[in-house]
């Protein structure tokens, strides 16, 4: 029965509300109760000293024969006594409850105003009040009142009895209104359980259009760019598996391909050397490929470590160039190093040189011979900046957000011989990251692309 959250809750708030009413409700109860019970013992006693102060005029006969035959048609009794308790007139026939009253009176400690002497309406059948009949000093007798307690009992009775409806009205209400406002709580919620049981079936595209500013709809609001990032996710997955299909049919193609035609009779040394060479390089090309996909692999399960250490900026930037030179002398282009010297930053110098060989392989691949490639080096502020700028054919500017993704390429259509993998961006970006640094790319069409890195200053670093 319990098993739904709406029930829980609406049970919780009933359990709550109705410990509340219940101290509210005997509160009141109670209250009542004794102020009635008051009402009627200041009555009582009211009565007596009104008659107490009649007689303390007129001590007669006659004057407490009308006393009497005033209190007879009423629904109070009277006993009028001496000094000493003795019985002078009474409007009712005395009952053993009224003698145990008066004979367990102290006359001599009765104040002047008198007082109830007996008020446990709820144990004895009579209520009773004492006014003693005082003139100057002179004592001269008692006024007991009496009033049967089946009246108050009846009045307590018919407040429990309203007080029971009101209570059924009121709990009844309560249930009615909790399980609304329990239910109109809880909807959110259910929609939500729903939306998160299609995601877990593969359904993403899920949108909660729960207008709150609560906390409820910041969880929507969340579910629902989960239900999209999973979705984006997804199709990345698939695009993600179709490049690395097709980049890995391509090159095993070449090799299957010519491999076969080497085992054909009647071939040339020429041609086979020719042949040969071309399934070594698809070999150190899908080699290449596979490695990247090792370095993604280890970065997105938190196992790609970085070693820094105190280096030379210098020899970083010397030991890229030195790699990469020789090919950017053979198709005409120039490489060109300025900017600040000697300075010293923390850094995996293996893993920065692969960013710098990334940053100069693309340069080199996407400019034109004749033109120049050049790295320079600034210090602004607590930041190291080192700039790779081409000449090249550029980015068009609605590219530019994606180069980062995985095996993304700005030219779908370039060739084998100029076109990478569309990773080693994404690796570069992950390695300077790694450090703490940050890694930018501003391309204009037809003028040129400039990287920026951007890395902290030795001192900045926590070894």
């Amino acid at each position: 029965m319990f098993t739904k959250l709406s029930l829980k809750i609406g049970f919780l708030f009933f359990a709550c509300i109705l410990l509340i009413e219940s101290l509210l409700f005997y509160t009141l109860y109670a209250t009542l109760v004794n102020d009635r019970v008051d009402e009627v013992m200041e009555s009582l006693l009211a009565r007596g000293e009104t008659h107490s102060a009649v007689l303390a005029m007129s001590f007669k006969k006659e004057t407490m024969e009308h006393v009497g035959m005033m209190e007879a048609a009423s629904s109070f009794s009277v006993i009028v006594t001496d000094e000493k308790g003795q019985v002078l007139i009474h409007s009712d026939p005395i009952e053993p409850e009224m003698k145990t009253v008066m004979d367990n009176t102290d006359f001599a400690s009765m104040p002047a105003d008198g007082q109830v002497i007996e008020a446990h309406w709820s144990e004895k059948k009579y209520i009773a009040s004492d006014s003693p009949v005082m003139k100057e000093g002179d004592h001269f007798g008692h006024v007991f009142m009496f009033s049967d307690t089946e009246g108050i009992a009846r009045m307590v009775d018919n407040l429990q009895k309203q007080f029971f409806w009101a209570g059924v009205i009121t709990v009844a209400l309560t249930v009615v209104t909790i399980l609304g406002l329990s239910r109109l709580i809880t909807l959110p919620l259910i929609k939500m359980k729903k939306a998160t049981e299609q995601l877990s079936l593969g359904h993403h595209q899920v949108d909660l259009m729960i207008d709150r500013n609560d906390e409820l709809g910041e969880l929507a609001a969340a579910i629902t760019k989960l239900s999209k990032d999973l979705d984006q996710l997804k199709k990345t997955r698939h695009e993600f598996l179709g490049s690395i299909s097709h980049e890995l049919r391509t090159p095993l193609t070449y090799i299957k391909g010519y491999s076969d035609i080497l085992n054909r009779p009647g071939l040339s040394e020429k041609e086979k050397e020719k042949y040969a060479t071309i399934i070594q390089e698809e070999t150190t090309r899908l080699t290449s490929f596979i490695q990247e996909l090792f370095e993604l692999a280890k970065m997105d399960q938190h196992e790609f470590h970085i070693l820094k250490k105190e280096e030379s900026l210098d020899e970083l930037i010397e030991s890229a160039t030195n790699l990469v030179s020789a090919s950017f002398a053979r198709e005409g282009k120039s490489l060109l190093v300025s900017g600040k010297k000697n300075i010293q930053v923390m850094i995996d110098m293996e893993r920065m040189q692969q960013v710098l060989l990334n940053l100069l392989d693309n340069a080199r691949k996407y400019s034109q011979a004749g033109f120049s490639t050049s790295i320079n080096v600034l210090e602004r502020g607590n930041e190291v900046v080192i700039q790779v700028k081409d000449e090249g054919i550029g980015i068009p500017k609605n590219e530019i957000p994606f180069i980062f993704d995985r095996l993304y390429r700005v030219e779908k259509s370039r060739s084998r011989e100029s076109g990478g993998f569309g990773i080693g961006l994404s690796i570069a970006k992950e390695i300077v990251e790694a450090h703490g640094g940050l890694l930018e790319i501003q391309s204009e069409t037809g003028v040129g692309t400039e990287a920026i890195v951007r890395l902290k200053r030795k001192e900045d670093w926590n070894v």
